[in-house]
């Protein structure tokens, strides 16, 4: 079962679970997730669809359990804020219990947001974070720390077969063109001719994943024995500044959109940069594709999707 399957993430774990030979159940509410991520699946025999929020129980007989359900984006986790977290909190809750009852073991999509804006670099997992618990990102950063903490109560109360993965900075087609990330939000203003806003001087720093190497790493951590718990940081080691990446974009276009400049949002880190020695270490995993060849690739989706 993947929960938030509609999504960006979600519906190519659908994808690459088919093509595995699962079976594979899809439960989304349509919140952020789109029929249209997964409309090309809707054929498949080993697939099925169910229209669901994971802040109501659910009662399905499944063996691993992929929790993705969180609208990720601030755009979308900011319009929401009370039901966010909720889906965080209650949404483990519920998939833990349904865990618990089945015997499957779960794996939760936790993110670099736990770090916070971070004051150790690049981030480690056994570090703790510098998050502000009251601010408008915090609905995501605190939600998403409370499901770790559920988690890993779990794993220690009920010896339940967790996985908990934190993701940095992930790109790809499928990308909902409006969700205010950066790497779509600079794609579609250059393809359509606009000024690339930036926010800030351009010197904070990212680290860029494509969505195939995030999802093998979901796929391999999902296989480990069951005293590998994580949490384990899934993203791109390489760093790039967001002028750096606006430029690559525009590489990868053309046309003659320029930089334009504005003030830094709260809260927003100025630093995000996974060290991934233990997902190297426990699961051989490290991202294989290079930055601009992942942004063609996505570039392309987006001409097709805007053409539409």
């Amino acid at each position: 079962m993947v929960t938030g399957g509609g999504g960006f993430l979600g519906s190519h774990l659908c994808e690459r679970l088919l093509n595995d030979g699962c079976d594979v159940l899809c439960v989304e509410n349509f919140y952020s997730g789109t029929r249209d991520n997964v409309v090309h699946l809707m054929n498949n025999p080993h697939f099925e669809l169910m229209r669901h929020d994971v802040t109501f129980p659910l009662y399905v007989e499944v063996d691993e359990i992929y929790n993705l359900a969180c609208p990720a984006s601030p755009i979308h986790y900011q319009r929401d804020p009370v039901q966010t977290t909720k889906t965080s909190v209650h949404g483990a809750i519920n998939m833990l219990g349904l865990a618990k009852r089945t015997g499957a073991r779960i794996l939760q999509a936790s993110t670099s947001e736990v770090y916070g804006d971070p004051e150790v670099h690049p981030q480690r997992e056994d570090y703790w974070g510098h998050v502000n618990p009251i601010g408008i990102r915090s609905c995501y950063d605190e939600g998403k720390r409370c499901a770790e903490t559920l988690f890993f109560d779990y794993y220690r109360q009920h010896q339940l077969e967790i996985k908990v993965v934190r993701i940095f900075n992930t790109y790809g087609p499928r990308m909902h063109p409006n969700d205010g990330r950066v790497v779509s939000n600079f794609i579609v203003q250059a393809l359509r001719g606009e000024d690339i806003t930036i926010y800030g001087d351009g010197s904070q720093t990212r680290s860029f994943c494509y969505v195939d190497d995030l999802i093998e790493g979901f796929v391999r951590m999902m296989a480990t024995p069951s005293d590998v718990t994580g949490p384990f940081n899934m993203g791109n080691p390489v760093e790039f500044t967001i002028k750096e990446l606006a430029e690559a974009v525009l590489k990868s276009i053309g046309g003659k959109s320029t930089l334009i400049f504005k003030p830094l949002p709260q809260d927003d880190p100025k630093q995000r940069q996974p060290d991934i020695t233990m997902a190297r270490e426990k699961l051989g995993w490290e991202p294989k594709v290079k930055l601009q060849d992942g942004l063609e690739r996505t570039v392309a989706y987006f001409r097709n999707f805007l053409a539409l």
